[in-house]
C-alpha cells in the first residue's frame, strides 16, 4: 500500500468528521442520505487505509495528521 492508498475519499472524510462530532452510524446515514451498510463500508475502508481498529483511533489519527479538526465542545 503506497501513500496514495492511505488518502481518504471526500465521503470518508465526511463520515469521519461526523463520527468525531459524536454521531452514530444510523444518524450519519440519515444525514448523508445513504444506508447504514454504506456507512459501515466507509468506516471499514478508513480502518484498512489507516491500519486502525476502531472509531476512536481513526478520529485521533485523523486529527493528528490534519485530515479533520476537533469539533468545538460547548
Amino acid at each position: 500500500m503506497d501513500l496514495q492508498d492511505k488518502n481518504l475519499t471526500k465521503r470518508e472524510v465526511e463520515v469521519l468528521e461526523l463520527i468525531a462530532e459524536g454521531f452514530i452510524n444510523k444518524e450519519i446515514a440519515e444525514k448523508l442520505c445513504v444506508s447504514v451498510t454504506t456507512i459501515k463500508k466507509h468506516i471499514e475502508s478508513i480502518y484498512e487505509k489507516w491500519s486502525v481498529h476502531n472509531k476512536v483511533q481513526a478520529v485521533v489519527y485523523g486529527v493528528a495528521i490534519g485530515v479533520i479538526c476537533v469539533p468545538d465542545i460547548k
